[in-house]
Formats: C-alpha cells, sequence, structure tokens
C-alpha cells in the first residue's frame, strides 16, 4: 500500500530540492516517485552597485531560509506534520558568475552574477590562449579579469566557486560542485570528468595567473557527478537553513548543480540529439552533442549534462524582464480604472491576443536588453520599444512583438547550431513560467526557430524539481544510467504537447528577425547615449 503524504513526510522518505533563480528560490519536496509534496519559494530581484549585477550576501541567505520556511508551512497546513527528516537533498543555483573567498572563508568581493558582462578582454584572451570558447560570465573569466585589472583581491583568494556550490559548501562542508555547474567555471575533459589538466597548465603559465596565491586548479571546487554523494547535511548547515530548528542533520546531500543541468533533468533532455529550452530573465538553450564541434564558436558554450555528456549551451543574458516590466505598467492601468486581475489571469488575457496579431508583429520592434547582450554584441542594455509612423501600433502586435524580443537573441544563436555545424535536433522541450498560459509563448518560440517544441507538464515543476530528483537519483539510482532512470522510473508516464512551426509565423518571425538585425544600431546608441547609475 502506496503512503500517504504525511507518512513520507514523518518517516523521513521525501526529497528536497532547492534552486536560486534569478527571480526566485524556490523549494520543492518529493516522494520516491518524483510527486510533488509540497513547495514554498521566495522571490528576489539583483541589483545594480554602479558596476556589477549582484545578489548581497545577507540577501542569499535571507533568501533560502524565506523559502525553505514556506515550504515547511506549506507541509505542516497540507500534512499536518513538521519536516525534521529528509532521504536525501540537493542544491541548484543560477550558474556561473564569481564568488571568491580568502583563507578563513570570507567573501572578498560582493557576488558578481552571470549577467554582467565585464569581462569582454578576459574572456577573448582566454579563448585564443585555450583555443575554446570561453564566455564572459564564466567563473575563469571573471576571475582572469580581475587579475588583468590588479584588483588587489586576488592576492587573498583561496576558493572559488558558484551560488549553488556556495550554499552547499555550508550546509555540508564540502567545497564540491556538479559537473554541469562546473563546466560553467572551466572547461571539462570529457574523458576524465574533471578540469581539463592541459588548459590548467595553459592558464597557470600565462603571466597575469601569477599573482595568484596558488593554482587555479587548487581553487576550484572538486567535481561530481549525478548518483554521486557530496556529504551530509550538518548540524550548523541544518541550522542555517530551518530557523524553526527542526530540521535534523546527516541526510545525504547530492552534488550541487547548476539550473542549465536541472533544467536538463526536468525536461528529461540529457540524450544525445535532446535538447531543452529554458526560459526566464534569462533565455538558453541545451543541446546534447553526439559529435564534436569543428570549430570554436564564441556565441555558443560546450558544458556538460549532470551526467558529464558535452552539451553547446547556446545563452542570453535577457528573456523575460522586460515583458515583466511593461506588464507591471498593465497592471497598474487596471488598478487605476478599479479592476485587480490576478498576475495570471493578467498574463494569460494578454498572450491571449497574440491570436490577433500580424505575423511580422505589425513593424513593431523592441529590445529586451536590462544588461548587455553577447549574442548581439550589446555591451550596455537598454530596453528600447520603437517603431516607425506606419506600424501596425496594436495591442496584439505588441505583445506578440515583446515575445519576438525575448526569444530573438536565442534565434540568433541557434543558426549557429543549425546552420554553421549541421546540427538537428530530435526533439526540444521547453519550461519556464511564459509557457503556463498554453500554446501561445510556445508557438511564438516554435516560429522563430523553425523547430517543433514540447512543453511537458512536468517541466512547470521546474528547475528545483530537477533537483529533487537528482537527490532522488542519487539514493536510489543503484549505478543505473541517469537517463535510462529518468526514462523508466521519473518521465514512464509523462505527458507533453508539442507544436510544430507554423508556415505563416515563421515567415513572420523571420521579418522580425531581419528588423531586429538592421536596427541594432539603435540599440547600442541608446546604451551610449543612455547613462545608467543603478
Amino acid at each position: 500500500m502506496d503512503m500517504t503524504a504525511a507518512e513520507i513526510v514523518r518517516n523521513g522518505e521525501a526529497f528536497l530540492g532547492i534552486e536560486l533563480g534569478s527571480t526566485r528560490i524556490k523549494a520543492v519536496l518529493i516522494d520516491a516517485k518524483c510527486n510533488v509534496i509540497a513547495q514554498g519559494s521566495y522571490a528576489w530581484e539583483n541589483h545594480f552597485d554602479g558596476m556589477y549585477w549582484s545578489y548581497h550576501q545577507d540577501e542569499i541567505w535571507h533568501g533560502l531560509r524565506s523559502a525553505y520556511t514556506d515550504l515547511r508551512q506549506c507541509v505542516e497546513e497540507r500534512c499536518r506534520v513538521s519536516i525534521q527528516h529528509v532521504a536525501a537533498m540537493g542544491i541548484s543555483g543560477m550558474m556561473h558568475g564569481y564568488l571568491a573567498f580568502d583563507m578563513a572563508g570570507d567573501l572578498l568581493v560582493p557576488f558578481r552574477t552571470w549577467r554582467n558582462n565585464t569581462t569582454g578582454e578576459a574572456a577573448k584572451e582566454l579563448t585564443r590562449a585555450l583555443a575554446f570558447n570561453i564566455p564572459e560570465r564564466w567563473s575563469v573569466a571573471h576571475l582572469y579579469q580581475a587579475l588583468l585589472s590588479g584588483e588587489p583581491h586576488v592576492a587573498q583568494v583561496d576558493y572559488m566557486t558558484t551560488l549553488s556550490g556556495y550554499i552547499h559548501w555550508k550546509l555540508s562542508g564540502q567545497k564540491v560542485l556538479g559537473i554541469d555547474d562546473a563546466s560553467g567555471m572551466f572547461p571539462i575533459d570529457p574523458a576524465t570528468g574533471t578540469y581539463d589538466m592541459g588548459m590548467l597548465k595553459i592558464f597557470s603559465g600565462l603571466s597575469a595567473a601569477a599573482a595568484l596565491p596558488k593554482n587555479l586548479a587548487d581553487i576550484l571546487p572538486r567535481v561530481c557527478t549525478a548518483g554521486q554523494t557530496a556529504g551530509k547535511l550538518t548540524p550548523e548547515g541544518a541550522a542555517l537553513l530551518d530557523e524553526s530548528g527542526n530540521l535534523m542533520a546527516g541526510c545525504p546531500m547530492c552534488p550541487p548543480e547548476g539550473d542549465a543541468g536541472t533544467g536538463m533533468i526536468a525536461t528529461n533532455s540529457i540524450r544525445e540529439r535532446t535538447g531543452n529550452i529554458s526560459v526566464g530573465t534569462s533565455i538558453f538553450s541545451m543541446n546534447v552533442l553526439e559529435r564534436p564541434f569543428q570549430k570554436v564558436y564564441r556565441d555558443v558554450d560546450i558544458v556538460m549534462t549532470p551526467h558529464g555528456k558535452p552539451t553547446a549551451m547556446v545563452h542570453s543574458n535577457n528573456c523575460t524582464s522586460d515583458i515583466n516590466a511593461w506588464f507591471g505598467i498593465f497592471s497598474e492601468i487596471a488598478t487605476v480604472l478599479g479592476a485587480s486581475v490576478p498576475a495570471d489571469t493578467l498574463y494569460q488575457k494578454l498572450f491571449q491576443q497574440v491570436e490577433q496579431a500580424d505575423p511580422s508583429g505589425g513593424g513593431l520592434l523592441n529590445y529586451s536588453f536590462l544588461s548587455g547582450e553577447n549574442l548581439t554584441r550589446t555591451e550596455k542594455g537598454r530596453p528600447l520599444f520603437v517603431r516607425t509612423p506606419q506600424s501596425a501600433f496594436t495591442l496584439a502586435n505588441f505583445v506578440l512583438t515583446q515575445l519576438y524580443a525575448a526569444f530573438a537573441p536565442l534565434r540568433i544563436g541557434f543558426d549557429i547550431l543549425t546552420q554553421e555545424e549541421g546540427i538537428r535536433m530530435e526533439r526540444m522541450i521547453a519550461h519556464g513560467g511564459l509557457f503556463r498560459t498554453p500554446y501561445i509563448a510556445q508557438q511564438v518560440l516554435a516560429n522563430m526557430l523553425d523547430v517543433s517544441v514540447t512543453v511537458m507538464k512536468t517541466a512547470a515543476e521546474g528547475g528545483a524539481w530537477g533537483m529533487a530528483v537528482l537527490a532522488v537519483y542519487a539514493l536510489r539510482g543503484r549505478g543505473e544510467d541517469l537517463a535510462d532512470f529518468l526514462d523508466r522510473e521519473v518521465f514512464a508516464t509523462a505527458e507533453g504537447e508539442t507544436l510544430a512551426p507554423d508556415a505563416v509565423g515563421v515567415c513572420g518571425a523571420q521579418e522580425f528577425i531581419a528588423r531586429y538585425r538592421a536596427a541594432l544600431s539603435v540599440e547600442n546608441t541608446a546604451g551610449d547615449a543612455l547613462t545608467y547609475n543603478g
């Protein structure tokens, strides 16, 4: 007989996944069959401190505890029991960025997130030296830029990690990182499953690296793959996470992972020739490769699946933030008119207007860049909406243009995969909050990329659920291949909806992207003309 959710929680047989995303920290509790028992969340937002996009260290811990508290209260309300033990847990977070610590474990400079594109000089030099694409957001690019800029703190760097690695370290005492997240810090050798030793040697030979107090290999976290255990929750870690004091120490912790990896798990996209698209504050596609690339591309990263398969990652810094800002204005208008419209209803009603839009967006144009965008060589982000006197300025066209703009940078990078490397995906699975309104954003994305897009019901659970699934696998996988485990234990009965590109919509998207490319100089000029002090 199956146990009830209350019995599972009471017996300590639930699994916990937590993901620190760019706009929300989410905690999910699942059973051994990967069904959701309860979830909690905390909304937050990065801030610009005049030089860098960042989250303050105190914000990180306040948000983490708040999300867990929300989860704990949800469990207590639904199940009438408290969480005292969990079977296993895992932490996920935004990949890349820069978190550097001294020997005492103190943060040397405020967290520099993936959103910063301040490392152009370093990224170019490292890409040339390593003959491997090093994007600006990668951790090693941040470190090397600090070296090139002569920042005083580099002489004290003892350890460098990502957001998930930082939280995991404080909860478990272990300086480790899952292979997907680690592959966004420094290149991984697929044959060894750890950092590429030849590239580490090249890095150490660079003149600027002499300012580091020790070799980069000794600064980076140890790499783990899915299925391994990566320490246990310590008493100190339990106290950091659960302010109520109910959560007990001792549960196994799986390797901390990046949000790209947990998105792949959430969409069952870790086999060769499968791929997924994660839509949020940023947007990126992950395409598992069956052969190496023919050459190095500055707009495509080579990272890893959580079980160590090379994957092409096309990443855009900007996606939904501008949509959220505009829809916030529409919400204010509704309030002024005396209406209170729930957020989900607002998004649904506005997205449904797209069905009445001109396929090309009526000549409207939008750039949704809150920050710089590497895929378009845009250094400074300035959200920008533009129209000509002849444009068809309707609500339907405006909303379609917002969606086109959110997906356009990804299309620019995606062309490298399809046109330069001839990559064809058997399936692309998308996930993210935009797809809560059925079909609309999904169809626009399919048209923009000219590829069929599937949205699975489980995709709405997101990366925190994917992280909890990895915790299940670490405890119960018993050496089974991760892809086989997901097929058999998690997605055997999963349901999804697939939409093929619409011929008229594809033509409209192509018209928009041509207009978008042609007017990029307008966006770049806005970045130069409009100063921003945070």
